[in-house]
C-alpha cells in the first residue's frame, strides 16, 4: 500500500480506491497534545484541499486538509473517546478518516516518505 505525504503534514495510505488519512508525526508534534478532533461525516464529498476536519490542541487549532478528491466512507470513532491517539500514534491507530478516491491522478502531485523527510528537514 502506498502512503503519500503533502507539504500541509497531511498522510494518505492508499489500498485500491480507498485512502486512509492522517496527519504526520511531525504535524502532531507541532501542535502538541491533542485534545479534541472534529471529524467529517461519512458520505460528504470532498475536494482535494478542502478542510474536513478540525485538530485541537493545547497550542492551537489545525485544520486538516483531504490530499485527494473523493467521498468519507468512514471516520475514526476512537478518536471521539481518545484523541491523543493522533499524539501517540499518528501514523496508524490516529488515523482520522477514510475515503473512496475519485481521481487517482491527483496521488501524481503527492510526496513519497524520502521526499517528505527531505521537505520536513528543510524546515
Amino acid at each position: 500500500m502506498p502512503l503519500y505525504y503533502t507539504q500541509d503534514h497531511e498522510w494518505i495510505d492508499v489500498d485500491g480506491d480507498t485512502g486512509t488519512v492522517g496527519i504526520t508525526d511531525y504535524a502532531q508534534g507541532q501542535l502538541g497534545d491533542i485534545t479534541f478532533v472534529e471529524l467529517p461525516e461519512a458520505g460528504s464529498t470532498l475536494k482535494k484541499g478542502d478542510a474536513p476536519c478540525v485538530v485541537d490542541s493545547v497550542k492551537a487549532a489545525s485544520d486538516v486538509y483531504a490530499p485527494v478528491s473523493g467521498t468519507v466512507t468512514e471516520a475514526n470513532a476512537a478518536l471521539e473517546g481518545e484523541p491523543e491517539l493522533v499524539n501517540t500514534d499518528p501514523e496508524q491507530g490516529g488515523w482520522l478518516f477514510r475515503l473512496t478516491l475519485s481521481d487517482t491522478s491527483e496521488l501524481d502531485g503527492l510526496m513519497d516518505r524520502v521526499a517528505y523527510d527531505e521537505f520536513v528537514a528543510g524546515l
